[in-house]
C-alpha cells in the first residue's frame, strides 16, 4: 500500500520541462521547445504575390503549393511562443493577400516539440533539428498530417509501448540515414480540434520515398492495431521557405 501512495504522490508532481539523458546517464532538462502551425488555403491563383507578402512581413515561414489542388497552398509558420501565432501571424492573414483565400480548416495543424527521455542534446531535439529540417532547400517535399491513438495502446505496459515505438521508429531512422526522408513529430494534445495526439510531417527530396515510408508503416504494430485515425493528409512542394 505505501508503494501505492508513493506513486500516487509521483503523479501529482507538475514538472513542465523535457527531460533527455546525458553521456553519463543524468537526467538534464528544457523548458523550450518549438511550435509549429500548418494552415491550407484554397482559390490561390497567383502564388508570387504570397511569396512577396512573406518576404515583406519577414514572417519565420514555409510556403508550399498543394499537389492535390491546383489552387491550394500550405502555410507552415513555427516559434517558441505560442503568443507568436495571435500577433504578427494572425494579423498577416488578416490582410490581402491571404486575407483573399479561402481557409480550409480540415488541414489545420498545432504542435509542439518533445522529448522522450533518452536525448543527449535538448536543444538541438527540441528547438534546431525540427527548425533546420522544416528550412532546407533541399528537402522541398512534404506530407502533413494528425494521427491519434487508439486507447488500447495506452493500456499497454511501457515495455510493450516501448518495443512497438522502436519498430516503427526504425522505418524512419532508415529513410533517413538513406538521405530520402525525415520526420517532424509534434504533440497537440489538447492543442487540436479533433483530439488528434500528433501532428506529422515527412520532408524529403523527392515525393515517392515519403509515399513509401507512409506504406512501410501501415504494417507496423502501432498503426496497424493502435491507431484510432490518421489525416487527412496535406502534400505539397516548397514553394518559399524563409532563411534560417
Amino acid at each position: 500500500m505505501a508503494l501505492d501512495i508513493r506513486q500516487r504522490e509521483d503523479d501529482d508532481i507538475i514538472d513542465l520541462t523535457e527531460k533527455g539523458r546525458s553521456a553519463s546517464g543524468e537526467v538534464i532538462t528544457s523548458d523550450r521547445r518549438l511550435f509549429m502551425q500548418f494552415m491550407a488555403f484554397g482559390n490561390c491563383r497567383d502564388t508570387e504575390r504570397l511569396v512577396q507578402a512573406l518576404k515583406d512581413a519577414r514572417l519565420t515561414a514555409v510556403l508550399y503549393e498543394d499537389i492535390n489542388d491546383p489552387r491550394g497552398v500550405g502555410l507552415l509558420t513555427l516559434s517558441e511562443e505560442p503568443d507568436y501565432f495571435l500577433g504578427p501571424v494572425r494579423r498577416f492573414l488578416n490582410q490581402e493577400p491571404f486575407a483573399g483565400l479561402t481557409p480550409k480548416p480540415e488541414h489545420t495543424m498545432l504542435g509542439r516539440t518533445y522529448a522522450i527521455g533518452y536525448e543527449q542534446e535538448l536543444q538541438r531535439t527540441l528547438i534546431d533539428r525540427p527548425r533546420e529540417r522544416v528550412l532546407d532547400p533541399a528537402l522541398p517535399w512534404a506530407i502533413w498530417y494528425p494521427l491519434r491513438r487508439a486507447g488500447s495502446f495506452e493500456q499497454l505496459s511501457a515495455q510493450e509501448q516501448r518495443t512497438i515505438l522502436m519498430e516503427h521508429g526504425g522505418i524512419g531512422r532508415a529513410f533517413g540515414e538513406a538521405g530520402y526522408g525525415y520526420d517532424i513529430r509534434l504533440a497537440c494534445y489538447g492543442l487540436d480540434k479533433n483530439d488528434n495526439d500528433f501532428v506529422v510531417a515527412l520532408l524529403g527530396p523527392q515525393l515517392y520515398p515519403l509515399s513509401l515510408i507512409v506504406q512501410r508503416m501501415r504494417k507496423t504494430k502501432q498503426t496497424s492495431l493502435h491507431l484510432e485515425r490518421l489525416g487527412p493528409f496535406f502534400v505539397g512542394r516548397v514553394v518559399w521557405q524563409a532563411s534560417v
